[in-house]
């Protein structure tokens, strides 16, 4: 008996307090709410990757493994050779002429190329980097 009184005063309060309150959650599993998986290659596969420049200014992007910073423009859209995945931590820089903030948009259109969309933003300092991790994710800092 002291059992079943027992499991009556807790369902009533789970009752009573689901009841008072609807906003509370007893129990569930992101299945359907988790968010977008994170974007990420296969470990050694070539990848394409293509910048568009979405801001009303100059933009200059450096890999930064010994190539020279290439412009630009407003607008414009630049496919950078392949990159080798099993590079250990393979990255890009990117910065703005006139030292604006920059947001990065990562996208991943197709199996092998991986999509780089810089915008402006309000928001200090901004991303300013893009970083293709050996294990295949993709990190934007």
């Amino acid at each position: 008996m002291f059992k079943s009184l027992s499991f009556a005063l807790i369902a009533f309060s789970v009752l009573t307090a689901s009841i008072n309150n609807p906003n509370v959650t007893l129990a569930g599993t992101c299945a359907s709410k988790c968010g977008p998986r994170p974007i990420q290659f296969t470990p050694g596969q070539h990848i394409q990757v293509e910048v568009v420049n979405s801001t009303p200014n100059l933009i200059k992007i450096q890999k930064p493994s010994g190539t020279d910073a290439i412009s630009l423009n407003p607008g414009q859209k630049l496919n950078l050779e392949q990159i080798e995945g099993t590079e250990p931590n393979t990255s890009l820089i990117f910065w703005s002429e006139k030292g604006l903030s920059l947001q990065a948009i990562v996208s991943k259109p197709n199996f092998g190329t991986l999509r780089l969309e810089l915008r402006p933003t309000w928001r200090s300092p901004g991303d300013r980097s893009l970083y293709i991790m050996d294990d295949g994710r993709i990190n934007v800092f």
